[in-house]
């Protein structure tokens, strides 16, 4: 969203926080990216792309009223490995009203010939308080069935496993080597800390959210009050919990020695009221090693149905 020299300007003073080992990702547009950005990118550390492409057909992308087009999506791509970006990612969205999995699947396979290292496959969500959502009460646009939206997630993953992209979340799909650090920072429960104005932090155990207006934002950073909004502080047993509902949706699943290390809790102790329906209704399964079990993971009918099994662990 911001001009060449505003991006520089933010990136030059974001590099003194960041060490020569970071994951720098910046999330782009095709309709906005360009070479001037992208030089000042990689002068300023950033060594990470996640292009937010939406789809590969022209007639989903008008749906969704994206600016660009197919060919530009494809440009920027080329226009930034040219520019010497290697770790390349792109987001996909599917379960468009009126889409097929035919369809789907040609994209995914488009996708998986691009020169990326990274594919995020998202299922298309009617918000309350956006057209969409207005158009569907209106009942001029029609949302997929369940069935049909969870055929076309498991043709993501079949598909994107053929051209080598590994299933390591429930919505992410990497190469070996290229599975995104800060995803899968939030995915252990790990602190984060969010700047500017929306941004949210979770730090020692208190999670915040700063002012949303910007305005405000700069008037009370000038004055040196209080930017957060609202915080939480979570009891020991809720960032246990909240640590199983995120680190379930990995594709290694939650290791039972991992999880008392990290929380303190006996995994199957704390969780003993969910786990028999989660078992019982094909969701989950024990990780074993002969006998003994020494985790739990997803099974296939349980990525369909991740935000249930989240759910039940919080």
């Amino acid at each position: 969203m911001l001009d060449a020299p505003l991006i520089e300007r933010l990136l030059k003073n974001l590099k003194r926080i960041t060490s020569g080992g970071s994951e720098f990702t910046v999330e782009a547009n095709p309709e906005s990216l360009n070479r001037e950005k992208l030089k000042i990118f990689l002068d300023n550390g950033v060594n990470r792309l996640s292009i937010g492409m939406q789809s590969l057909d022209e007639r989903k992308l008008k749906k969704l009223g994206r600016p660009h087009s197919v060919e530009r999506g494809r440009e920027s791509i080329s226009e930034a490995t040219r520019a010497g970006f290697k770790n390349i990612g792109v987001d996909l969205m599917f379960g468009v009203w009126s889409e097929d999995e035919e369809s789907w699947k040609k994209e995914l396979l488009s996708a998986a010939r691009l020169p990326v290292k990274h594919v995020s496959c998202y299922e298309l969500t009617y918000e309350k308080g956006t057209p969409l959502f207005d158009a569907v009460t209106a009942k001029s646009v029609s949302p997929l069935e369940d069935d049909v939206t969870a055929g076309m997630f498991e043709t993501a993953i079949d598909t994107l496993a053929i051209g080598g992209f590994k299933q390591y979340e429930v919505s992410n799909f990497a190469k070996p080597g290229y599975e995104c650090r800060h995803n899968l920072n939030y995915w252990e429960n790990n602190p984060y800390i969010g700047l500017g104005a929306s941004a949210v932090s979770y730090l020692n155990g208190v999670r915040s959210k700063n002012i949303s207006d910007i305005g405000q934002f700069i008037r009370r950073f000038e004055k040196g009050k209080d930017l957060s909004a609202s915080s939480e502080k979570l009891s020991p047993v809720r960032r246990a919990k909240e640590t199983a509902a995120v680190k379930i949706r990995t594709s290694s699943g939650i290791d039972f020695k991992w999880f008392k290390d990290k929380t303190g809790y006996d995994f199957c102790g704390l969780e003993k009221k969910a786990i028999p329906g989660l078992l019982g209704n094909g969701l989950v399964k024990y990780i074993k090693i002969g006998d003994l079990a020494t985790g739990i993971v997803l099974k296939r009918r349980g990525l369909l149905l991740c935000d249930t099994v989240s759910s039940a662990l919080l």
